[in-house]
């Protein structure tokens, strides 16, 4: 099949090996992905672990937010699936009861290829109705559900979401649902935070002209919200959580969204002497997923607004490359030739 292929730390779009879809697996065939950053910090930070595996000598097929096409069955499947059936999935494939990440396994080709593989067990048809664009962006939005479900945020809180790319949005989205506000949202790229306003930011700052933590306050102030102060990091940027302890207000809970990858360090000094709470991620476990899912079936969600660039897979070599630098659009996706 025809890919654009990971091998050696190179990408490459070229012919690589089918998949062979083994027991209780589909043979889907990618219609519409996203790119996200996870796909950046697997290719600058190559690390294997239990489930993100790296193997510089063998082919690996990216692309983990998709909707494809069933187009084959392994054995024991159900009759759930017939051909021609649109399906998503959480980015999971079940293989000899080992979960492997689709798109950073060399077992586990994602959608940036002509087909890849899908566990039934974890898949989910989506009705004609429902645009392919919207589920694609399902695996981005349900990263909000995750952090903002865990922050356990109420009325009567003041949230900060620092970058307003896919995850900065979806984060947006997710408290704006939940009726908190005002949401105040950070970030360098006008348009972002243009689009953030879409999903329902209040309150909008570029930190190169004004402290959003100086922001803060003032609507702190204006509000009469005197709770501690929610912070969502969503860039994932180096030092940035150091900068965030050493600006943010007394008793803090900053939720660690951004996904760095590479070498990083925190004060323990400093962020004790704020008192601030820290948590990092490790989702979005099922239910938020699914559930982001549900919601953009229902209609209740719709994320296409974040989606920005419109690419085959030739150009997702230099895409990934936009991402990288924070170029691109909140969410670039691959619409693959029917």
């Amino acid at each position: 099949m025809r890919a654009v292929v990971l091998r050696g730390g190179r990408l490459q779009v070229r012919e690589t090996t089918d998949p062979v879809p083994g027991p209780g697996e589909l043979l889907v065939r990618p219609l519409v992905a996203a790119l996200c950053a996870s796909d950046v910090h697997y290719l600058d930070y190559p690390n294997s672990s239990e489930r993100f595996v790296w193997d510089e000598d063998r082919d690996v097929v990216m692309g983990h937010e998709f909707i494809g096409e069933v187009v084959g069955h392994g054995p024991a499947c159900s009759a759930d699936f017939p051909l021609g059936s649109r399906v998503t999935s959480m980015p999971l494939l079940i293989r000899a009861e080992k979960l492997h990440v689709i798109g950073h396994d060399p077992d586990a080709p994602g959608a940036f290829g002509d087909a890849m593989l899908v566990s039934e067990v974890l898949a989910r048809t989506v009705p004609d109705s429902v645009p392919d664009d919207a589920v694609a962006l399902v695996d981005a939005f349900a990263v909000r559900e995750f952090y903002v479900r865990c922050s356990a945020i109420a009325p009567g809180e003041l949230p900060l979401v620092i970058g307003a790319g896919a995850i900065g949005l979806s984060t947006v989205a997710a408290l704006d649902t939940r009726g908190i506000g005002p949401i105040i949202v950070s970030d360098y790229n006008t348009s972002r935070l243009d689009c953030a306003r879409k999903f329902g930011a209040d309150v909008v700052v570029n930190p190169a002209e004004r402290s959003p933590y100086q922001v803060w306050r003032e609507v702190a102030r204006d509000t009469g919200i005197t709770k501690p102060q929610v912070i969502f990091e969503c860039v994932g940027a180096h030092g940035l959580l150091q900068r965030i302890v050493d600006s943010c207000e007394f008793g803090a809970r900053v939720y660690a969204a951004g996904g760095w990858y590479g070498n990083d360090a925190v004060s323990v000094t400093a962020a004790t002497h704020k008192g601030a709470t820290i948590q990092f991620g490790g989702g979005p476990h099922p239910v938020d997923w699914y559930g982001t899912l549900e919601a953009v079936i229902q209609g209740r969600l719709d994320p296409r607004p974040a989606i920005g660039t419109l690419i085959g897979l030739d150009q997702v070599p230099e895409a990934l490359d936009l991402v990288r630098k924070a170029q691109g659009a909140p969410r670039i996706v691959v619409r693959h030739s029917r």
